[in-house]
């Protein structure tokens, strides 16, 4: 697992020596931290870090040394320069002490060896997403096993209640089920070649697990957990004993990508930090577990009632007046020039004598905000066409269709 780790870090510093942004220290860093239980090497990077993701620049590892890629509560992190370059060190809760880049801030999420080593990032926000598939073809949970009918054929099912389903081979010998429901689709928010809405995948919603009792046509089955009631129609997907992974090497992407957010999970309209994302970024465009993408607040529109009802000095509009009739051309050009100018003399006028009725009728523009930064998100799961991010800093509102952009 170590090599693993070492491989993705060796990859990740080649991408990084051609980045030219410079890599800056958070101006309030203290002299020392002492980690915490509850800390993540997020956390503690951006003690040190304005960009936490890229603390992979000033460490190293040092295979004299027990488990380099694994921090744990008790450890000492310190800040000095060594050739005028920034160096993170660490002290062991033991006192062993390792300087320079002999340490590294390794993303290894747990370990066997110690399941007191702290996480990159907080896993119990993102530990259901990582067990269950989230995000659905067209057609695909069509093909799944479903819910027929419940005990005594009540409409909805609870934690204990049996329920019938239809659609599981007999001679399975398959016994642990989870319970999804189709739910709204990802529609991309860029039109299609055609000009048309692009459906990305659609939302699978969890409702439940389920424990079948006995095999046949239709089964039957006990819902053991339940997360909503289970309906009539509810389709059932095998549970597996694969292991799931949580390390993740927080890194920039390998191109440049831009994107826009989906949607947010329990359907909030602002976004917070550690709240779960869906990008339209997905394996098709190359994103990959572990990138950390900047989130622009997208350019709003808003209206303006001041600029376009500035009255005009009388010297502006002879200027503006005497071009338009240099442009006008000929004489009728010029007559019905002057016709316009006549009238909105008399306008100005009318609305001198009556201002509460230029008021009703004042001018509006619209008018685009500029993008502003608002954060930062690292995608943990990707899928054909979208991917999962945790919002991991924030800065501003986040608002579902924002920009996610490479840093």
């Amino acid at each position: 697992m170590l090599n693993k780790i070492l491989i993705s870090c060796a990859i990740l510093l080649l991408t990084i020596s051609v980045r030219a942004d410079e890599l800056t220290i958070n101006p309030d860093h203290p002299e020392k931290y002492t980690v915490v239980k509850g800390d993540t090497l997020w956390d503690i990077s951006g003690r040190f870090l304005n960009q936490p993701w890229r603390w992979p620049e000033i460490w190293g590892v040092n295979p004299q040394i027990d488990n380099p890629h694994l921090i744990y509560p008790g450890d000492i992190v310190s800040l000095t320069y060594q050739d005028g370059q920034p160096v993170l060190n660490l002290e062991r809760g033991t006192g062993q002490v390792v300087s320079g880049r002999n340490v590294k801030l390794s993303p290894a999420i747990r370990s066997t060896d110690n399941t007191e080593a702290i996480p990159t990032i907080p896993i119990d926000a993102i530990q259901q997403f990582l067990e269950r598939p989230i995000v659905l073809e067209d057609n695909e949970i069509d093909q799944w096993p479903y819910v027929v009918s419940s005990y005594d054929e009540h409409l909805i099912a609870t934690t204990g209640n049996t329920i019938y389903v239809r659609g599981i081979p007999e001679d399975s010998n398959i016994a642990r089920y989870s319970i999804y429901r189709k739910g709204k689709p990802y529609v991309n928010p860029k039109k299609d070649a055609e000009g048309k809405d692009e459906v990305l995948g659609y939302e699978a919603i969890y409702v439940g697990d389920a424990t079948i009792k006995q095999n046949g046509d239709p089964a039957s089955a006990v819902i053991t957990v339940v997360d909503r009631e289970v309906m009539k129609g509810d389709r059932l997907i095998a549970q597996t004993d694969e292991e799931i992974s949580t390390e993740f090497i927080p890194r920039s992407t390998n191109s440049d990508m831009e994107g826009n957010i989906l949607s947010v999970v329990d359907g909030v309209s602002q976004i917070g930090q550690y709240q779960i994302v869906v990008l339209n970024l997905g394996e098709e465009q190359g994103i990959e577990t572990g990138n950390v993408l900047g989130i622009y607040q997208s350019g709003y529109v808003v209206q303006d009632t001041i600029g376009p009802n500035i009255k005009k000095s009388e010297a502006q509009k002879e200027v503006e007046r005497v071009k338009e009739l240099e442009q006008a051309g000929g004489d009728a050009s010029k007559t019905l020039a002057r016709i316009v100018h006549a009238v909105e003399d008399g306008v100005d006028a009318f609305n001198e004598t009556f201002p509460t009725i230029a008021n009703i009728q004042a001018k509006s523009e619209d008018v685009t905000l500029p993008e502003e930064y608002v954060g930062v998100v690292m995608v943990f799961r990707t899928f054909n066409k979208v991917s999962y991010a945790l919002v991991m800093e924030t800065q501003g509102p986040v608002h579902v269709l924002d920009t996610v952009r490479s840093l």
